[in-house]
């Protein structure tokens, strides 16, 4: 069988540092910032060009599928439920690994295929032989292009995991880069190149999505051949159906339990869709149609704000959950070691995550109108959006404690408690979203998903030391963290201070005017909020700095060739 020239040792799978995995976070951070960036920029475009209204609403309720098996297994699940198999495979026999993760790669791709078979003929159906086909054929034809993205980003997912047990992130982490350049590529094309309407420019829109897919994939294969060696042979599926078999049973829970804000996103586009495919009224018995309380904007608007709480979401939570992730697998029978990985993380995540959500809580309507204001994206749009905004704020810090939290259970092989309390989680946020919607609309969603998730990391972090073993806290993780809290809120009065100042000197209807009023809230946010941590000392930014002046040598870790 071959084997590259720089495939890798036992060695890279050695315990690494305790503070390791905040320099490999940081390279992951700085990919996800690339990305999102791009993902601004792709936001920013297709809400001139297409607007908040029913083609949006269709596109992304189509996307709700792919996208959630994008986030859930591109960012997290399935790794979640890999990495520790193929750790363990690995140190004790590489060849062994190596198959496992062909096996699994091959097993992932081709069943979900055949389910993306099953479901395109019922999306056939449904379009041809049902009412919806006449309300919102739109969305089920843009579904039907859409939905085979979803085996080829989760068995993308199956490689990435295997790449990141050896220090290789880059494939994974800026996989999201390659879709926001075909997604803008597409859109240019189409309203530019080719002068579509909206209502056919969304079709390419949407076959970028899969040519993203596609190149996802190629590039982790020859990343992982490069540094892995090729293992598809006759026993690459035989000597691997234990291994497989326990992948299967940790894969679901590992789903349910890193997917709550997840799937409560999944329910919002669905309940936010209804218009789209239902129209304007719901049945009710006796009384007869009922006006809905959400209209064709809907959908769109909470995209459209969904996407905003997702930049620091994703910078921040994916990217140190991402790189803690190996860590706590490689340290799950070193108590002491462990728990100190895990108060670190949580640290950080609050560190981070409590300015990212209340500096975007203040800045949520000239951020709305810097980046979508213009074309067919009007005030109503904007307004709405930041609304929308509003309610998410909370859920960017809990759902980045939730993910390394989550991530510290499955390391120790504790996957029921996770699933249980996502599955509660789930069940509050619809039982919010089906109350809320009436009052506040679609800011209702975004306020039911926030609740469920600050309840799924409450719970986590009281039953950590009980479930794991593992005690989240200590009095200097306390202390740290309620410094942390009084830096939020200072970021966010800086923040206010300078938006207003800005905001009484300009002319609130110009682009320039709102995009200056933004930059001067979060300079005068991140400025009051670094100055805090510097005057108090925070260990957290002590641990950053290091990480950065390292640039990559962590010790005990192989340095991650594809990011150089």
């Amino acid at each position: 069988m071959p084997h590259p020239r720089n495939a890798v040792d036992a060695a890279s799978a050695s315990t690494p540092g305790e503070g390791a995995f905040v320099a490999h976070a940081q390279r992951i951070a700085a990919l996800t910032l690339v990305s999102r960036a791009l993902g601004l920029a792709r936001d920013a475009l297709c809400a001139r060009l297409f607007g908040a209204g029913a083609v949006w609403s269709s596109f992304a309720l189509a996307f709700l599928l792919p996208n959630l098996f994008r986030r859930l297994f591109g960012e997290g699940a399935l790794s979640a439920a890999f990495i520790p198999s193929y750790v363990a495979l690995w140190r004790q026999d590489p060849q062994a690994g190596r198959r496992f993760a062909a096996a699994a790669f091959a097993v992932t791709l081709t069943g979900l295929a055949a389910a993306t078979i099953a479901g395109e003929l019922i999306l056939w159906l449904l379009l041809t032989a049902t009412p919806l086909g006449q309300s919102g054929g739109l969305a089920l034809k843009l579904a039907m292009a859409l939905l085979p993205f979803m085996p080829l980003i989760c068995a993308t997912a199956v490689l990435g995991g295997a790449l990141q047990t050896h220090s290789v992130f880059a494939p994974a982490a800026a996989a999201p880069v390659v879709l926001n350049l075909c997604i803008i590529a597409a859109a240019a094309l189409s309203a530019f190149g080719l002068g579509l309407e909206p209502e056919r420019g969304i079709f390419l829109v949407a076959f970028s999505v899969l040519l993203a897919g596609i190149v996802q994939l190629s590039w982790a294969l020859a990343a992982l051949w490069r540094r892995n060696g090729a293992a598809f042979d006759g026993q690459t599926i035989a000597s691997s159906v234990q291994p497989l078999q326990q992948l299967a049973r940790a894969a679901l829970p590992a789903v349910v339990g890193l997917g709550a804000l997840q799937l409560n996103t999944l329910l919002d586009g669905l309940i936010a869709s209804y218009p789209v495919l239902g129209g304007s009224t719901v049945p009710a018995p006796f009384i007869g149609p009922v006006p809905y309380p959400l209209d064709e904007a809907s959908n769109a608007v909470l995209f459209y704000a969904n996407r905003l709480q997702q930049f620091p979401l994703g910078l921040i939570g994916v990217s140190l959950a991402t790189a803690v992730f190996p860590a706590l697998a490689k340290l799950s029978h070193e108590q002491d070691a462990f728990a100190r990985t895990l108060r670190r993380s949580i640290r950080l995540a609050v560190f981070l995550g409590a300015p990212a959500a209340a500096g975007l809580a203040v800045v949520r309507t000239p951020l709305a109108a810097t980046i979508y204001a213009g074309g067919r994206f009007d005030l109503e749009a904007q307004r709405r959006v930041a609304l929308a905004l509003l309610g998410y704020c909370p859920a960017v810090f809990a759902a980045i404690v939730s993910q390394s939290l989550s991530r510290a259970y499955f390391a120790r092989g504790d996957l029921r408690t996770p699933m249980q309390l996502a599955v509660a989680a789930v069940g509050l946020n619809l039982t919010l979203n089906l109350l809320l919607i009436w009052p506040l609309r679609e800011a209702g969603l975004a306020w039911a998903s926030s609740a469920s998730a600050a309840a799924q990391a409450a719970a986590l972090l009281a039953l950590c030391r009980r479930r794991i073993g593992a005690q989240p806290w200590d009095a200097a993780a306390l202390r740290a963290c309620a410094h942390t809290l009084v830096g939020a809120s200072l970021c966010a009065a800086a923040a206010m201070g300078a938006m207003r100042l800005t905001a009484a000197r300009l002319d609130a209807a110009r682009w320039s005017s709102q995009a200056l009023t933004l930059a001067a809230a979060v300079g005068a946010g991140a400025g009051a909020y670094l100055a805090w941590a510097r005057l108090i000392g925070a260990d957290e930014l002590r641990w950053l700095v290091e990480a950065l002046t390292r640039r990559g040598a962590a010790p005990q870790a192989s340095a991650p060739q594809e990011s150089q």
